[in-house]
């Protein structure tokens, strides 16, 4: 085997074992590697070289959440009204801030410094794209930012897990019925 195939095989594992991990993270009470590892089809060495520690891989996964979230708002701009565009971000926000929620659990709290310090910058700025689409076509109100509507949904990481379902959709229409602009 020649080293681009080696390599093509590395991120292979990389990729399997980043979403073995999401399933876990998403399905089990208890984040267990040995799990990942069998999920994702590799050993556990393999599951060891790429990510030597559990806080290695779930700081990865939140980290590709995030890029995930991110890149969703440019692409919902180009395909709805910004207040549609809006309401369907934080669809995926749910379903993201349930894995955060998860990982932030497992990480430890100078872990969480720096996965924070990651999130927030390009979610932010996510969200002020959003925004500010909504503000130029008059249907979010002109005196909210980023930060006010990041405040207002920091909740979803204080949900019980029996009451998500029910609970993490409706208060973010919430949130969105707030950001509307009032009709003159």
């Amino acid at each position: 085997m020649d080293s681009t195939q080696r390599r093509a095989d590395a991120a292979g594992n990389r990729d399997r074992i980043i979403q073995a991990a999401r399933a876990v993270i998403a399905n089990a009470d208890e984040v267990k590697l040995n799990a990942i590892a069998k999920q994702a089809g590799v050993g556990q060495g393999t599951l060891y070289r790429h990510f030597p520690t559990r806080e290695a891989l779930l700081a990865e996964v939140y980290r590709e959440d995030v890029d995930e979230l991110v890149a969703a708002a440019p692409a919902l701009l180009a395909e709805h009204a910004p207040l549609t565009a809006l309401a369907r971000w934080f669809d995926r926000v749910v379903e993201y801030a349930q894995v955060k929620r998860e990982v932030f659990a497992a990480v430890e709290a100078g872990v969480w410094r720096d996965l924070s310090a990651h999130g927030l910058g390009p979610i932010g700025a996510a969200l002020t794209r959003l925004l500010d689409a909504g503000k130029a076509e008059g249907t979010i109100r002109p005196d909210v930012d980023a930060r006010d509507v990041i405040l207002l949904i920091g909740y979803l990481t204080r949900l019980e897990q029996d009451e998500w379902d029910a609970r993490a959709g409706h208060l973010l229409h919430i949130v969105l019925d707030g950001l509307r602009r009032p009709a003159a």
